[in-house]
């Protein structure tokens, strides 16, 4: 992993570039975000009416001010699960007026006290767009065109009207939709086949894409690799739907049961293997299809989550449910996944940490208090600074043995080049005990100077942020240096993140 020097063993590692060689633009939207109604995302997260925090509508303002850091460009809703049962129609109109339903998914007792009008007015609050879901599980074509039609239509048709009479005249004007949640999986209501869920995305779409040419649709996927019919669903979907679809949904949920660290630090190698799975599965549909079209991915649910396992609301109002607190392992993970999809910018354009608030989480609320975990760190710095292409990657590093998933490259890591010259890279240490001294060599450019290091990184890879210790693990600064070739040269501390920005010019 490195070799002797005076009796300490130095860790290296070169990465090179070139700006000409890229594999597209990165798309923000990468750095998206989820709020379900599950446990305590919606209420005592983000719409809090009884928090002295609370602006007059309910918001929590800490918890707004918190995500405004993150960038989050689009904002999926209101599930997850919950959507597969979710009656849009409960969550509109005055509240004192709105039925109380219970909810299949979580357990739970649904007040309907936010709903489709208070979303879109967070929204705007927070500066993101809207990732609207629609129920395929219980309801259809019918319910997903009415739902469309009240945010998206000018007013004139019913649906339409009935938002100008709750306030809203102008359309919301919503992009992105997703035709359902997880439809492969035996525990969503209305799950069905591969064959029969594809003809329900296909006959809401063309209904949906009917009333509003302009919007993009996202086709359930599978669930996870471990899933049965894992790439077969979406070949069928993708076979059924391709002219109507411009994405396939892709989730995955990070785990260390185990309690093995070095394992669990080789997940970005696991992330990266399921992009390629589906890039390789859209060129074959594409081939298939003779098709000059591209369908991409939308990876609309990704985090780690093994710890709170509580699913089970019993019947309660806003239940404490997978509430998982992150340590800094976790942290490095949630890195990998931003750094897959930096990578594979030409295949990943959507991506929503999973969830918000709460409910496997960056933040954590109480009623007079917010509490940043430690993914939320590594999210802030990549989503500010990874903009404009994705470059190639040609990494030389040191390799370690990972368990079963084998040698691993010590370093992680993705770069970006903005049109004004700005150099930015990112990189996760996976060694629990060295530093790694990274070089960053660009065969047409040459580092000017450093404008910025930030890094999180710890001994301890189960130290976590709580509400007694709430700056345990923060983003800190680091120093780096532009060398006498021109190349960037910083450490990337143990058990640690980096991001490290430079301008240039031509060599």
């Amino acid at each position: 992993m490195g070799f002797i020097k005076k009796g300490i063993i130095e860790v290296k590692a070169t990465l090179h570039l070139d700006t000409q060689h890229n594999v597209g633009t990165i798309d923000s939207r990468i750095f998206g975000g989820f709020s379900e109604h599950m446990g305590r995302c919606i209420y005592e997260g983000i719409y809090d009416p009884g928090s002295p925090l609370a602006d007059e509508r309910g918001f929590r303002l800490d918890v707004l001010a918190a995500l405004k850091k993150l960038r989050m460009p689009i904002m999926r809703y209101p599930g997850g699960n919950f959507v597969s049962t979710y009656n849009w129609v409960d969550g509109i109109g005055p509240r004192s007026e709105r039925p109380r339903r219970p909810d299949y998914a979580w357990r739970s007792v649904e007040t309907n006290q936010f709903g489709t009008d208070e979303f879109m007015e967070w929204a705007k609050e927070l500066g993101t767009e809207t990732m609207m879901a629609i129920n395929l599980g219980t309801k259809g074509a019918t319910e997903a065109a009415a739902l469309l039609e009240y945010c998206n239509l000018p007013v004139g048709t019913y649906w339409a009207d009935k938002r100008a009479e709750n306030g809203h005249p102008d359309p919301y004007n919503v992009k992105l939709w997703c035709l359902g949640n997880e439809m492969d999986g035996p525990w969503q209501a209305g799950h069905v086949p591969a064959e029969e869920y594809a003809r329900r995305a296909d006959q809401a779409g063309k209904i949906m894409r009917g009333l509003d040419k302009s919007i993009e649709l996202i086709a359930c996927g599978s669930s996870g690799r471990g899933m049965a019919t894992y790439l077969n669903y979406d070949r069928v979907t993708l076979e059924y739907c391709w002219n109507d679809i411009q994405y396939v949904s892709a989730h995955r949920y990070s785990e260390n049961h185990r309690n093995d660290t070095g394992w669990f630090l080789a997940e970005g190698t696991e992330i990266e293997r399921v992009i390629e799975d589906y890039a390789g599965l859209f060129d074959y549909v594409r081939g298939l299809k003779r098709s000059d079209k591209r369908v991409y991915l939308s990876f609309d649910e990704w985090n780690v989550w093994y710890k709170a396992k509580e699913m089970d609301g019993r019947w309660t109002e806003a239940p404490h449910l997978i509430e998982e607190v992150y340590n800094l392992e976790d942290a490095l993970v949630a890195a990998q996944y931003l750094n897959a999809f930096i990578r594979r910018a030409d295949v990943v354009k959507i991506g929503c940490i999973a969830q918000t608030v709460n409910v496997i989480a960056p933040l954590l609320t109480k009623k007079d208090g917010l509490l940043v975990q430690s993914i939320y760190y590594p999210f802030a710095l990549m989503a500010e600074y990874a903009v404009g292409k994705s470059l190639r990657i040609a990494l030389d590093s040191p390799v370690y043995t990972a368990g079963e998933r084998g040698e691993t490259p010590v370093v992680d890591v993705s770069a970006s080049y903005a049109e004004d010259g700005t150099l930015a890279v990112f990189g996760v240490n996976r060694s629990q005990t060295e530093a790694v001294d990274l070089v960053i060599h660009a065969a047409d450019v040459r580092a000017v100077a450093i404008t910025g290091v930030d890094q999180l990184s710890g001994t301890d890879p189960k130290a976590a942020n709580s509400w007694e210790q709430p700056n345990l693990l923060t983003q800190q600064a680091g120093t780096a240096t532009v060398n006498e070739n021109g190349d960037v040269v910083f450490s990337i501390p143990a058990l640690g993140f980096a991001a490290v920005r430079a301008t240039t010019a031509a060599r």
